[in-house]
């Protein structure tokens, strides 16, 4: 169940909030954000900036915070020290003056309704002031503090990409590409670019794409041209990958089985001519989501709310010929546009996601036609939950056979393919293609 946020008239407030039930609540970025209300929309960009940057560089923040406190804060007192990181993200990383950092900050335990810690927020913050360069430095001894990521990530990191860990700790640590995807039934990529320069956003064709366009800065949604008539779509280069990949003859039945919000089962439709298109969720909302995709699109497809897990709860008996499964994961590939991921996903998920995306393999291949292709898809960078699901699967399905992945994009993998947020234009998306013999 949501809760409303109340109404603020102070971005810093808000963002306080917002990252209270971030952190302290343990709600997702995204969500706590839905409920923005202030009007402003130089107030809004303040708030997405405090939320994102303290998220970002929470690891560090939260190391600096603790080498100026005399002594740890109580329990009761998690959200002065969320104060303390909206300052202290202010003074290192914000073009804000100093002493309007400092001053802002300590106005924010008045929201708290703690005006005891007005003289310890003021005290921490004047000394950072005074000696940030010998605080920065000790910092910078510390792995995690240095690159902004919880210990056991960077671990994980090391273990599955020993040679890319730290260009993709820094790639996490950086602002994402403002990717777009164009609509083919509606314009052309080219038609496309052509509005974008006549608006003065500067934008580029994304390689080993067929519709990507990459802004040089992003825009609200809003103010790209035919946005509202379903010209584009905001989509992430490594996504827009799996439409290609998965081939679908025209005329034939697919099944997008983890579908919202619909950016991936929008481009099949966008790209394809299949007979009937299956789209499967599991909560409500995100089908409206994807309701909602695909009518602004002007695409039509077969909306199911069910556990694709469970096709006696929702299935019609009648085979598929292709099936996207970009199943829930880590989300370990996606940090720099969710860098609550690096708060909220702990290591004792992981084997909870293998076993969920083990469990939709198995219940879904039965559904896929004889000769047909099953795209398994996540936009995590752990081996665990990418080739190894796929090596077990191999293994113990013998009417399976691996589908290369050529190109020119990504990492070749023992199975499948990778693309890395160290990458240009790409998120960390994982792919493999399976073919269902006639064994």
């Amino acid at each position: 169940m949501k809760t409303r946020t109340p109404k603020f008239q102070d971005a810093r407030s808000l963002a306080t909030h917002i990252l209270i039930q971030v952190i302290i609540h343990r709600h997702s970025l995204s969500d706590s954000l839905n409920n923005n209300n202030l009007p402003d929309p130089r107030d809004r960009a303040l708030v997405h900036d405090i939320c994102y940057g303290v998220l970002r560089y929470l690891p560090r923040l939260q190391i600096l915070v603790s080498l100026l406190l005399t002594k740890p804060l109580r329990k009761q007192d998690q959200d002065i020290q969320i104060v303390l990181m909206i300052g202290l993200y202010q003074h290192l990383y914000l073009r804000v003056p100093s002493h309007a950092a400092t001053a802002t900050t300590v106005k924010l335990v008045d929201y708290l309704k703690k005006t005891w810690a007005k003289g310890l927020v003021n005290a921490v913050l004047r000394e950072f002031q005074r000696r940030p360069t010998e605080l920065l430095n000790q910092l910078d001894t510390n792995l995690s503090a240095r690159l902004a990521h919880p210990m056991w990530l960077l671990t994980q990191l090391q273990t599955d990409w020993p040679q890319h860990w730290e260009a993709i700790a820094q790639a996490n640590n950086q602002h994402p590409n403002f990717t777009l995807r164009v609509n083919p039934r509606l314009i052309s990529r080219e038609q496309y670019l052509q509005h974008l320069q006549d608006q003065r956003l500067i934008a580029n064709p994304v390689p080993h794409t067929d519709q990507g366009i990459v802004l040089e800065q992003a825009v609200e949604v809003q103010d790209l041209p035919g946005f509202t008539q379903g010209w584009v779509s905001v989509q992430d280069a490594g996504a827009q990958l799996a439409a290609s990949l998965l081939d679908v003859p025209s005329g034939t039945r697919v099944l997008d089985a983890c579908a919202a919000p619909g950016g991936k089962t929008a481009h099949l439709l966008e790209r394809y001519n299949p007979r009937e298109m299956v789209a499967i969720d599991l909560q409500p909302e995100r089908v409206k989501k994807l309701h909602n995709t695909l009518k602004r699109l002007q695409l039509s497809a077969t909306l199911i709310c069910a556990d694709a897990s469970q096709p006696t709860t929702w299935w019609d008996g009648q085979l598929f010929a292709r099936i996207l499964l970009d199943v829930p994961c880590s989300a370990s590939g996606v940090i720099r546009r969710h860098p609550d991921i690096k708060y909220l996903r702990q290591p004792q998920d992981l084997p909870q996601f293998v076993q969920q995306q083990t469990r939709l393999l198995d219940a879904l291949w039965p559904l896929l036609s004889p000769g047909g292709k099953l795209l398994y898809s996540t936009c995590s960078l752990f081996s665990a939950e990418n080739h190894h699901v796929i090596e077990h699967f191999l293994a113990t399905h013998p009417d399976t056979q691996l589908v290369d992945i050529p190109g020119q994009w990504g990492h070749a993998l023992p199975i499948g393919r990778q693309t890395l947020p160290s990458d240009s234009y790409f998120d960390g998306f994982y792919y493999a293609c399976l073919y269902k013999t006639n064994n």
